[in-house]
């Protein structure tokens, strides 16, 4: 007749099986984790390509992906010509909300600190205009420059690139004192 045997015993007399059984069980255990968080990843991934976030009154989905500001500029660049050392120099760039919802500038980023921006730190309706002030001081940058302006907003883009440039004349040093001479 058998008996069955608790397990300090299966132990003791089968040390080489009891460990064989702890490592399948170790095994089947991992494998059950393994599958199941590879099925909770793919759930995700399926819930997250659907971006429907509401319905209209015509049945038609509202998606986050047509429910976003675009920023629409007249001009990304701008060319001052020749100018003289020591000009600040001024120019606004136009531009448009084109997406259907507010269009909010986070942050706008020159390339050096000779150029300064002005900006709307209220929303921007959609369809609405607003200017963006670059303004460049030339003291200290002669011969040709070239400056942008980084802008951060919540446009699906995110970051949008202003460019200035200009050919700046330097000024005439005295020769004697290294100082410029006046104007």
């Amino acid at each position: 007749m058998s008996r069955i045997l608790n397990k300090t015993e299966f132990k003791k007399n089968n040390p080489k099986n009891y460990q064989d059984m702890k490592t399948n069980i170790t095994t089947v255990f991992t494998f059950i984790i393994l599958c199941a968080t590879i099925s909770s990843c793919s759930d995700v991934q399926k819930n997250n390509s659907s971006s429907t976030i509401a319905m209209t009154t015509n049945s038609e989905p509202i998606t986050t992906k047509n429910l976003a500001p675009q920023m629409t500029f007249a001009e990304t660049e701008f060319d001052f010509g020749t100018v003289t050392e020591g000009d600040i120099l001024k120019h606004n760039f136009s531009f448009t909300n084109t997406g259907n919802a507010p269009l909010v500038i986070v942050n706008a980023k020159a390339s050096c600190g000779c150029t300064v921006s002005n900006w709307s730190k209220e929303p921007i309706a959609p369809g609405a205009s607003s200017e963006m002030l670059v303004t460049f001081n030339t003291n200290g940058k002669p011969n040709h420059q070239n400056k942008q302006v980084t802008i951060t907003t919540n446009t699906a883009i995110g970051k949008h690139i202003l460019k200035i440039k200009a050919m700046v004349t330097p000024k005439i040093k005295n020769t004697i004192s290294g100082v410029p001479l006046s104007k």
